[in-house]
């Protein structure tokens, strides 16, 4: 990660278009971490320590490792092509902070949905917050250490996925991943024409 934060400080002059696009997902999906990996400007965070206050608000069942959360949202860029700047904007994951949400949909192009198989339950009500805002949104199985592997299929039939919706995985720690995750979702965009001079 540091080499890319290194490589790219400043937006080349080829940039002419930038898009904004959400990353979402419950309660440690792995959004700050895909953020901080993907980003080439060292990624804005806004995690505070999770305290006693948070118990019985808080599910930290399956995140034993998990001390600190997203309190507003994280914020990187990443370019993608000579002209085209995305800037990344990562949601806070608790429920209590949704209605934050709404300053974050304003000018967003897309999100990208980061899963977690182990809890994939959780994700129905971020889903549906897309759903409700007819936002275009992609899906992201973040993969895990010692997650079982799904079927991709299986993991759009158990979400309730249309077929038209993309559906990919991605390492959140991994640059290159979630690099190749940020793609996929950008040409769906293109494709659907939300980012038809934008690329």
């Amino acid at each position: 990660m540091d080499s890319v934060l290194s490589e790219h400080p400043y937006l080349p002059t080829t940039v002419t278009r930038s898009a904004k696009i959400l990353i979402g997902g419950h309660f440690g999906a792995g959004k700050t971490t895909l953020v901080g990996s993907v980003s080439e400007i060292k990624p804005l965070r806004t995690e505070e320590p999770i305290t006693e206050a948070s118990i019985g608000i808080d599910d930290l069942a399956g995140l034993p490792g998990k001390t600190e959360t997203t309190v507003a949202f994280d914020f990187g860029r990443r370019t993608l092509s000579p002209r085209l700047a995305l800037y990344l904007f990562g949601t806070p994951g608790q429920n209590r902070f949704t209605p934050f949400w709404e300053h974050l949909f304003h000018g967003a192009l897309g999100a990208l949905v980061l899963v977690d198989t182990r809890r994939l339950e959780d994700s129905d009500a971020v889903l549906g917050l897309f759903e409700e805002r007819g936002m275009p949104f992609g899906v992201a199985v973040n993969l895990f250490d010692g997650a079982a592997r799904h079927d991709l299929d299986e993991v759009r039939r158990a979400l309730a996925l249309d077929d038209d919706v993309v559906l990919t995985s991605c390492d959140a720690r991994d640059e290159l991943s979630c690099r190749h995750a940020l793609i996929e979702f950008v040409e769906y965009l293109h494709r659907t024409s939300q980012l038809e001079h934008l690329s």
